[in-house]
């Protein structure tokens, strides 16, 4: 497996603020029986090697003419520039297996889409894999034209790596789903409301079943006065 070269430099006496305004990336290095060690990058260098092997490829990374395998562990990056601030990277022993995460690539399209009118919802997008860091793959992928029908799912079973490549995730574990669209809900009107609205619409109706019945009532009572006097 041909690794990513990277140049590295033991850690110059100024701060890290130092180091990145001249343009260098503060870097640690680790892991496999290595010590601690406080190196630096150029900020164009590490950026192009970490465009290239993402967290997942193997980097020769070169300290002063010694080459050590390495993979790009933890990263931080300017919230303004994007640009990469500090890096831990992770010796690697080439004939003990890793445990890593790998991360998903969906491909292709699912019918149930363009049939069902169905939406996929991915519910996990990378599995944790056991394997030597030279059998570890950069991504997995995972076709999305088994999706067939609404609410068929593609599971960690279902995934397909290369030999040497264990999957330490449960195997029913669902990784993506093809789901139906939620219909808007028809919200009716209470039938108290419906009264009000439609009493509300009529001039003069409010009150009505009050004012309306004692008009009749004192009008009647008016006539047989009449009738008596």
């Amino acid at each position: 497996m041909e690794m990513i070269a990277l140049k590295a430099t033991a850690r110059s006496k100024g701060t890290p603020n130092d180091i990145r305004r001249a343009n260098g990336v503060p870097c640690v290095l680790y892991g496999n029986e290595v010590k601690n060690t406080s190196v630096e990058c150029v900020s164009l260098e590490i950026t192009k090697a970490y465009t290239k092997a993402g967290a997942n490829t193997l980097v020769a990374l070169d300290i002063d003419g010694k080459q050590i395998p390495v993979l790009f562990h933890n990263l931080q990056f300017d919230p303004v520039s994007g640009k990469i601030t500090h890096v831990d990277f992770y010796a690697v022993d080439l004939k003990k297996e890793i445990e890593a995460p790998v991360p998903l690539r969906f491909t292709g399209e699912a019918l149930a889409v363009k049939e069902f009118s169905a939406v996929i919802v991915t519910v996990q997008n990378h599995v944790t894999v056991r394997c030597l860091p030279t059998a570890l793959p950069r991504d997995i992928e995972v076709s999305l034209a088994k999706l067939v029908q609404v609410h068929m799912v593609i599971k960690v079973s279902d995934l397909v790596v290369p030999a040497g490549v264990k999957i330490q995730d449960n195997p029913e574990t669902v990784l993506v789903t093809a789901q139906e669209q939620r219909k808007e809900e028809e919200v009716l009107p209470v039938a108290g409301a419906v009264d009000a609205a439609a009493s509300a619409a009529v001039p003069g109706a409010e009150g009505a079943s009050a004012e309306g019945a004692a008009a009749p009532a004192a009008e009647a009572s008016a006539k047989k006065k009449g009738k008596e006097d």
